[in-house]
């Protein structure tokens, strides 16, 4: 276990106060460093307790995809002397029986396994064993291929600062997601607010929510609190020499970064491409199914251009280059050809994940952030920010060819990390030519912001309130906010969970209506009760092929199929080969859209088998021409 200082950071907290290095003690300096120290005061209660040998497994995450399951359990530390293997059981005909081994990797006091073979179509009782006596129970839960709705609870930010909450038990939550039963729990980074201690928080983390995790597929990604930066930009895993990390890269001792990954991604499904980045640094973008819904988790940080020294100089602060506040500047003059975003073996991968209907009806994404400015107001009220280039509205071409990709999945965003929960529609080229994204709330709120635009948005919905509508954010992107759930104005008084707009994400995906609900609950409620109320603005519910509502040029002839319900349909632009979209059909009739007057190839049928029918030639129908296509099989 590492539990040292960093080295080459900002802001180095030595156990009596913030030391600042290289910087100007601004305003948000101040800020910075007062959370930076906040967070790090909170977390010196924050040890690792002292257990009996047979409590030392915490806890246990799990997913399993094409047959193959994985889980690792989460040990307290061990000492000399004490086995360092650990056994998975699971129970049959009423009798355990051993399936797999271990060896625990002692920097973070690990127990990664992986099961082939795995049966997906029955519940299975499980128990991690160490010792003769450590003994953890769950259950590996049967895919719920059968069920019409799949829900996924989401979340963000577990914040451990005392003065908002961070302290107060998650029984709460715990509760709710238990009488919610989820098909699969998200959390979207900042799972621990440590800036020097992940693994103690980590354990913290699975006291808090173990009882759910251990019987629901989860997917737990780490973002910069976990790795212990304000911010990252990935950078493709160089070494970062601040602790705000502007300049792109990782601060913190290379075995640290890996420690955390191991622990918090080394359960989901294998990488869709294992190679490591720079200094060894290993990968986990990958994809999960769970019940017909396919959900690609993207690293949106790891290969993220760091802004320091990337972007002309336009006066603005030099310890916040990522910050402008300051109007005159030119949004497309930060779109600086060198910067990345996803990088290109993601976007190869979203691509390749976009065209794959094999074992889905609906798809969704799942990052760290969204692909926007998604808040005007940072940290405090008078902070008001125009550009925030940590949003992954930056860099606007990485942003715009993610999106691209993503819509032609149909596919929902589902992110957190913006402290501030939001439904946002993107647009590309024009507004709402892209999907939507969910933004979950955070946990417990620590870093305040808000969506507070000086204009009303443009084309609101009947009675919306005046922040809604069309928006360009501060670089140039255009976006449709449909709810925000931002924090109460009141300082005092109010309870300072829900005050700071804390709480948790639902999502539903509907297969057989294809819709798509997306609910947001504040913290201390029973969603159950009648007389509780979502944020303002939830639910609210849309359609599958919203997520790519481009307005179409023209239309093919309309494809209609016999012998096959819900075949998948591909639609191929035969001037250069690139895929427009793939969709599985709902029902056995689809009308193709097409955005150029071209001819297509369409692909019908049942992918992976030689049950696939191949359209080629097809030409867009004259304005007012209707025709029909019979494919049969």
């Amino acid at each position: 276990m590492i539990d040292k200082d960093f080295k080459h950071v900002a802001y180095e907290w030595n156990g009596k106060g913030v030391n600042m290095k290289s910087t100007k003690a601004t305003v948000f300096t101040v800020l910075l460093a007062a959370i930076l120290l906040f967070n790090t005061a909170s977390a010196q209660q924050l040890k690792v307790p002292e257990v009996s040998r047979d409590k030392v497994i915490c806890f246990a995450l799990y997913t399993v995809q094409n047959n193959i399951l994985k889980l690792t359990a989460q040990l307290y530390p061990l000492k000399p002397g004490d086995d360092r293997n650990v056994r998975l059981e699971i129970r049959r005909q009423g009798k355990w029986k051993q399936i797999a081994q271990t060896h625990v990797i002692e920097k973070g006091w690990t127990a990664p396994f992986r099961v082939e073979r795995w049966d997906s179509t029955k519940d299975v009782e499980y128990r991690v064993l160490h010792g003769k006596n450590a003994s953890y129970t769950g259950t590996i839960r049967k895919d719920p291929a059968d069920k019409d709705v799949i829900v996924v609870a989401a979340f963000t930010g577990n914040s451990i600062n005392r003065s908002h909450g961070g302290d107060i038990p998650k029984s709460d939550i715990v509760e709710n997601i238990k009488k919610l039963k989820p098909d699969l729990l998200f959390f979207s980074g900042d799972q621990v607010y440590d800036h020097f201690k992940h693994y103690a928080a980590w354990l913290k983390f699975g006291r808090d929510f173990g009882e759910i995790i251990r019987s629901i597929p989860t997917v737990t990604i780490p973002d910069d609190h976990d790795v212990g930066q304000s911010n990252l930009w990935g950078h493709g895993g160089r070494l970062s020499h601040f602790r705000t990390g502007h300049d792109g890269g990782y601060a913190a001792p290379l075995e640290y970064v890996k420690e955390v990954e191991r622990a918090q991604t080394s359960h989901l499904p294998d990488p869709f491409d294992p190679t490591p980045i720079e200094r060894g640094i290993g990968v986990y973008y990958t994809s999960l199914t769970i019940g017909g819904i396919s959900f690609a988790i993207i690293e949106d940080r790891k290969f993220k251009t760091g802004p320091s020294g990337l972007l002309p100089d336009r006066g603005w602060r030099p310890d916040r280059p990522d910050h402008i506040s300051k109007p005159g500047y030119d949004p497309k003059a930060l779109d600086v050809s060198e910067a990345k975003l996803l990088g290109e073996r993601q976007l190869k991968f979203l691509r390749h994940w976009a065209a794959d209907w094999r074992d889905c009806d609906m798809k969704a994404v799942l990052s760290q952030t969204i692909f926007c400015g998604g808040a005007h107001i940072h940290g405090g009220r008078n902070n008001r920010l125009l550009v925030d280039l940590d949003s992954n509205g930056w860099p606007q071409t990485g942003r715009n060819n993610a999106l691209m990709e993503m819509r032609k999945a149909f596919a929902l965003m589902i992110a957190g990390d913006q402290h501030l929960a939001t439904i946002i529609h993107h647009g590309v080229n024009d507004w709402n030519d892209a999907g939507y994204s969910m933004c979950v709330p955070s946990i417990a709120n620590l870093y305040l912001r808000w969506w507070a635009p000086l204009e009303p948005g443009k084309n609101r919905e009947p009675g919306a309130p005046e922040y809604t509508g069309e928006f360009l954010d501060g670089l140039g992107n255009k976006l449709t906010m449909l709810a925000v759930a931002n924090p109460s104005p009141e300082r005092n008084g109010g309870h300072k969970l829900t005050t700071r707009a804390a709480g948790f994400g639902v999502v539903k995906f509907n297969k057989k209506t294809r819709e798509i609900t997306m609910e947001c609950w504040p913290r201390n409620v029973d969603i159950t009760d009648s007389d509780t109320k979502q944020y303002p603005g939830w639910p609210r519910t849309i359609q599958q092929t919203d997520n790519y509502a481009r307005k179409a040029v023209a239309y093919l002839p309309t494809i209609e199929v016999q012998g096959m319900t819900n075949p998948v349909i591909q639609i191929i632009d035969e001037s250069n080969g690139e895929i427009v979209y793939t969709l599985r059909m709902n029902g056995t009739s689809w009308k193709p859209r097409v955005f150029k007057i071209e001819e297509y190839t369409v692909k019908i049928g049942r992918q992976g088998t030689d049950q696939m029918k191949t359209l080629t030639g097809i030409r867009p129908l004259a304005t007012g021409q209707s025709k029909k296509l019979s494919v049969k099989f």
